[in-house]
């Protein structure tokens, strides 16, 4: 079964999820405000495809963090702001992708 994590609000998701459907891919969505996620799913997205890739430096959530918190971003921080995670995070059998990419979703369908 996929897996997307994310917020329902977020204009990416919102595009993310209607392609999915478009295509007939059946996929889990897991709010990560109304269902946070633990310390291990969260290292599993670091795992698979690195800090860099797991944190949206765009986001007004990443901005408002200090200069030092910028720095040493944490689980523990990333944990009590979940936006601070790309959108969406979408967990197959063959791995995990960050951000909405249509070809790697094409290849879902």
């Amino acid at each position: 079964m996929i897996k997307m994590y994310g917020i329902k609000n977020c204009d990416t998701i919102k595009k993310a999820q209607k392609f999915l459907t478009t295509q007939g891919v059946d996929f889990e969505f897991i709010d990560f405000r109304q269902d946070p996620i633990n310390e291990q799913t969260l290292q599993s997205f670091i795992d698979a495809v690195g800090w860099e890739k797991v944190i949206n430096k765009r986001s007004t959530t990443y901005r408002n963090l200090s200069d030092e918190e910028k720095q040493n971003i944490t689980l523990a921080l990333t944990l009590k702001n979940p936006t601070l995670i790309k959108r969406p995070v979408l967990v197959t059998e063959s791995g995990v992708s960050v951000g909405f990419d249509k070809e790697t979703y094409q290849k879902l369908g």
